[in-house]
C-alpha cells in the first residue's frame, strides 16, 4: 500500500462497483475492489482505524483507514458479506497485477463513464 502503514495480503478478483454507498466512500464515480474470505486475509502490519458505517440496505459494515495518511484500506464486519473483507484497489502497493472481471450497479453509473469491457451487472450479481 501507498504510504500506508497498514499492509495486507491477499488472493481474489477485482470488481467495479457504481453504487450509491461506494461512490460515496470512494469520493469518485465508482469503486474498485475486490472481496477475500476472512480466512485467505493476512493483516501484514499496522493497526487500521475502523469506522463503522450503516449502508443504504440498512446493513452495517467497517471501513478501516490507516491511521497515519487516512486512507481507505478495506471493509469488514460487512452484514451483507458475512465472513468477507473488501479490499480496495488504491490500497495496494501495486495494483498493475490485477484487473477487474466485472461491473455492477450498472444502473446507477453516470452517463459520462464509459462501460469496460466486462460483464455488465444492473445490480448485485448472484
Amino acid at each position: 500500500m501507498r504510504r500506508s502503514q497498514v499492509r495486507v495480503q491477499y488472493r481474489s478478483h477485482l470488481r467495479r462497483c457504481h453504487c450509491f454507498d461506494c461512490k460515496k466512500a470512494s469520493g469518485g464515480e465508482a469503486a474498485t475492489f475486490f472481496g477475500v474470505p476472512e480466512d485467505d486475509f493476512t493483516l501484514i502490519s499496522g493497526e487500521p482505524k475502523a469506522f463503522h458505517y450503516v449502508a443504504q440496505s440498512g446493513k452495517g459494515l467497517d471501513r478501516n483507514f490507516c491511521p497515519k495518511c487516512g486512507a481507505r484500506v478495506f471493509s469488514s464486519n460487512l452484514e451483507g458479506f458475512p465472513g468477507m473483507i473488501f479490499v480496495t484497489l488504491g490500497s495496494l502497493d501495486n495494483p498493475e497485477g490485477i484487473e477487474p472481471v466485472l461491473e455492477m450497479f450498472t444502473k446507477r453509473r453516470l452517463k459520462w463513464a464509459k462501460p469496460l469491457d466486462l460483464p455488465q451487472f444492473e445490480n448485485m450479481p448472484s
